[in-house]
């Protein structure tokens, strides 16, 4: 007689992970509002593109018909919602994505609450908070072992590219400033929560202060940007044209408003 050996259960691991998430927060007029949206689209077509995009809103507050409406319009617009956020609500319709529950910001210092976020920037007054070494980081290079051609992230926090970026390459840098030594080819793209220093000429897309430190700025030496962000405001090549086009810029909130002026 022959016996089987019983089976082992496997056991079902379950892992927690954190990642950055762009926010899209509509306001009043919606049909301004998502006309500002295609601007921005037509003058960055693909930018959403298999980016994790939340919802936010607390400051619209629809109810779910106006919700379910306008998750279809983004969606016609290439925009996928993974999840959304809307204070006192648990769930929606089953169809629409999750609510967040006790989401948090992101910023250079880390995770932060809402409140907490605009209590340090208020005390900040668009100082660029210090960005720490992150001891986790993907693809953290070693500076005694890397080539000239590969990204190196500085104890600072901050990032160094010394080759040139490539058109289709997207560098998106959480933890601080981004320095590229090179130029950046038109129909690439740099994300930073810090400030953005190009060496050479800019002809893709910079966005600095990306998770919300408005006393980011971007530098270049020639500036032939397709476009140009600093915390969410941006603007685009037709709007630089004939002011700043092909001279050495930086780039900085005044206000509410992007300025982009030239260096000496």
């Amino acid at each position: 007689m022959t016996f089987a050996a019983p089976l082992e259960a496997k056991s079902i691991r379950f892992r927690a992970r954190s990642f950055v998430a762009f926010t899209l927060t509509p306001e009043a007029p919606l049909d301004v509002w998502l006309e500002g949206l295609d601007h921005w689209i037509g003058n960055s077509p693909g930018y959403f593109a298999g980016r994790p995009v939340v919802l936010d809103l607390n400051t619209l507050k629809p109810d779910v018909a106006a919700i379910e409406s306008l998750v279809d319009v983004l969606g016609h617009r290439g925009i996928r919602i993974y999840a959304i956020e809307l204070d006192g609500h648990t769930a929606l319709a089953p169809n629409l994505p999750p609510v967040l529950v006790g989401a948090k910001e992101a910023t250079t210092d880390g995770l932060l609450p809402r409140k907490a976020r605009e209590e340090s920037f208020d005390k900040a007054e668009g100082r660029a908070p210090e960005a720490g070494p992150d001891k986790d980081s993907v693809g953290k290079v070693d500076a005694s072992k890397a080539s000239d051609s590969e990204p190196q992230v500085e104890a600072s926090g901050t990032l160094m590219i010394k080759a040139p970026i490539r058109s289709g390459q997207a560098i998106v840098h959480p933890h601080g400033d981004v320095i590229v030594l090179g130029s950046v080819a038109s129909g690439s793209e740099i994300i930073a929560a810090g400030s953005i220093h190009v060496y050479g000429t800019l002809r893709g897309r910079a966005s600095a202060g990306a998770l919300g430190n408005r006393g980011a700025r971007i530098f270049c030496r020639k500036n032939e940007a397709e476009l140009l962000a600093v915390d969410g405001w941006y603007v685009t090549a037709e709007e630089m044209e004939g002011v700043s086009r092909g001279k050495p810029v930086q780039a900085f909130l005044d206000g509410d408003a992007l300025r982009v002026s030239t260096l000496s």
